[in-house]
């Protein structure tokens, strides 16, 4: 069975960071672009950063650019995702996902593999 499933999600108030975790089980992602999205409440998929097999390239949405940071260490099949600066604006649940194909995308229906996703809070 092939799982994604990510932690580190929680309560914080603005200003805070947080790091989340995504490690991935059922079979390896370390050749796979592995992306984060984010769904706010009443609001559609957000995409919110990618990262290539390598780490060599990533890509960012404008409203995280400079503030949060993506990762991946391919030996643990994990991609994580730091973000500083927390606003209120970035509560959401927050997905990882795995694109078997790439290049790195912005669009959801992209990836193939999806999490269960974690929740993260923002208080002003």
């Amino acid at each position: 069975q092939v799982e994604l499933v990510e932690s580190g999600g929680g309560l914080v108030q603005a200003g805070d960071s947080l790091r989340l975790s995504c490690v991935g089980s059922g079979r390896t992602f370390s050749r796979d672009v592995m992306g984060w999205f984010r769904q706010a409440p009443g609001k559609e998929h957000e995409f919110v950063a990618a990262i290539t097999w390598s780490g060599g390239s990533k890509l960012y949405g404008d409203s995280v650019k400079g503030r949060f940071t993506i990762s991946r260490d391919n030996a643990k099949n994990a991609v994580y995702l730091r973000m500083n600066s927390l606003k209120p604006e970035d509560t959401a649940v927050y997905y990882c996902a795995a694109d078997i194909v790439g290049p790195p995308k912005m669009t959801r229906r992209s990836y193939h593999y999806w999490g269960q996703g974690t929740q993260v809070t923002v208080s002003s």
